[in-house]
């Protein structure tokens, strides 16, 4: 078995008011320094079997047509190295 992450976050020209609202919030909790915030989505699939090259293809469709919104959503597919069970 094999841990594919998917990571989804708003596009860069989306507002995102949760990002805008945890951003606006560290200060009042004695955090500096920090510019800006995005918050997004994280799912960890675990893969039956070998992790083939039309896998991480379906995988991909998954993440577009059910993980995200592409219209508003950039996502990227990441296998964890080393992750076998």
């Amino acid at each position: 078995m094999a841990r594919v992450v998917v990571s989804v976050m708003p596009k860069p020209e989306i507002l995102d008011p949760q990002g805008k609202a945890v951003h606006g919030a560290l200060p009042r909790l004695g955090f500096t320094g920090i510019t800006d915030v995005r918050q997004g989505k994280r799912f960890e699939l675990e893969v039956e079997g070998e992790l083939t090259e039309q896998r991480l293809a379906e995988i991909h469709d998954l993440a577009e047509r059910l993980l995200s919104n592409p219209v508003i959503e950039d996502y990227t597919v990441t296998v964890e190295p080393g992750v076998v069970a």
